[in-house]
């Protein structure tokens, strides 16, 4: 059950104390870390209510998450960008490289945030002319099915044919029709290095927005002739203008760029080869952090406002190792813990739609009921939390890994166990799980 919804279009209309709840619901513990984001969201709808004076001087106090692979970073701001409703794009660091060398340009991440609220954005839009849509794009195939095309057909053989589409009796039926097709759409790109990002506001997008769209006439059957034909018919009933506006000042004011790995971009002592241009990524980020232009085939979006979160694990380097200015852009510094048996334990159990949930869910699709028993969960957190110890330390995805192991054979069987009830207890797991802990090999590779 979501949050009671605020305000229409204020997407940071919630208290801290409610976006901390709502983060409980889904996280186990990393309390301090909730409260940073809350508080950071909070300020932003204080924010809108200052004076348009002061409104320009407040600017946007970015996060940065210090902790272990599976600890949370990751899910912290992914339910947050949920919870508001707000564009959210994760990044790694690592993709990027110094302006210079071959790869991506680390303007791109803000094109890239455009392009997913452009995306949030249409699908609302279409969603809105919907039904308008499916009545044109059935009336297009009607005229597709008519032997001799719209021209002289009756209204009682159009009504018969409407009538079987809509009952889904002709769904193999194969027509030829005209469709448009983006330029964009069918691979213009080809290259797979995003050489566009190199350019000024990229140049696939720039074409995005000059290119007309192709006529192309193809013969498919009805049930994959419809969603195209409907997709068509809603964006010709949406304002592509209007919205890009939109999504120009959504990712201004409401955008949250997550960068993580942000620990892999600080130069290891006396490394050379690619190493050499990792220095020069958290240059290039600075300015997009500080507050810079980036043209995107939307309109110029202002990066000043948008929301910085990084995480990093920090397993070979410190915070304080990377360059200063980019230390300063990112005031509030947060440690997660790393996740014990107990925390393991509870993240099985309390969690809305948890781990073992999920399990259940999928298996009662097949009629086979699991009945788990605490005794087993936490034999099996004991297991995982064993393994992060005495290998390298994942978190909580380990439990992913124990999980898939504990309920393969039941998965795998589960089609002639119809109707079966099966116990999940300590002996079930132990049995399951014991010689994969007793085997470094196995335990390193398959847990």
């Amino acid at each position: 059950m979501e949050p009671e919804k605020k305000t229409p279009g204020m997407e940071q209309d919630w208290t801290p104390a409610e976006i901390v709840r709502y983060l409980d619901r889904y996280i186990v513990g990393q309390q301090d870390a909730k409260k940073a984001v809350a508080v950071a969201i909070r300020n932003r709808y204080r924010r809108e209510r200052l004076s348009a004076a002061m409104k320009e001087e407040v600017i946007p106090k970015n996060i940065l998450l210090v902790g272990s692979t599976g600890s949370g970073k990751t899910e912290i701001a992914r339910r947050l960008s949920r919870l508001l409703r707000a564009p959210f794009l994760k990044v790694e660091a690592t993709k990027y490289t110094e302006v210079g060398y071959v790869g991506r340009n680390v303007e791109s991440m803000v094109r890239d945030l455009a392009e997913v609220a452009f995306n949030e954005s249409i699908a609302v839009e279409r969603e809105k002319v919907r039904e308008e849509a499916e009545r044109e794009a059935r009336d297009r195939l009607v005229d597709a099915l008519l032997p001799g095309g719209p021209s002289g057909a009756q209204d009682s053989t159009r009504d018969r044919l409407r009538a079987r589409l809509d009952a889904g009796d002709l769904e193999d039926r194969e027509v030829e029709m005209t469709f448009r097709e983006s330029p964009l759409s069918s691979g213009f790109s080809g290259t797979g290095n995003e050489w566009g990002d190199q350019t000024d506001g990229g140049l696939k997008e720039m074409l995005g927005n000059w290119l007309p769209p192709r006529q192309v006439r193809r013969r498919l059957r009805i049930r994959e002739a419809r969603p195209i034909l409907v997709s068509e018919a809603a964006d010709a009933r949406v304002d592509l203008s209007r919205v890009s506006r939109e999504v120009v000042h959504r990712v201004e004011e409401s955008g949250i760029l997550f960068i993580d790995e942000i620990d892999k971009v600080i130069p290891r002592t006396g490394s050379i080869g690619a190493d050499v241009s990792r220095e020069g990524v958290q240059r290039d980020l600075l300015p997009i952090v500080e507050g810079s232009s980036v043209k995107t085939r939307h309109g110029v979006v202002r990066t000043d406002r948008i929301l910085f979160i990084a995480a990093g694990a920090f397993h070979h380097a410190k915070p304080s190792d990377l360059i200063p200015e980019f230390q300063g852009r990112f005031p509030i510094r947060v440690t997660l813990s790393s996740l014990g048996s107990e925390d393991l334990f509870r993240i099985l159990t309390e969690p809305e739609n948890s781990l073992v949930a999920q399990y259940k869910a999928l298996l009662e699709t097949e009629g086979v009921t699991l009945d788990v028993r605490e005794e087993a969960l936490r034999e099996l957190s004991e297991i995982a939390f064993q393994v992060n110890e005495g290998s390298q330390n994942i978190g909580a995805r380990r439990l992913f890994t124990v999980l898939e192991q504990l309920f393969e054979e039941i998965s795998f069987r589960a089609p002639e166990m119809s109707g079966e009830t099966v116990v999940i207890d300590r002996p079930f797991v132990v049995e399951r799980l014991s010689r994969l802990i007793r085997d470094p090999d196995l335990t390193r590779y398959i847990l």
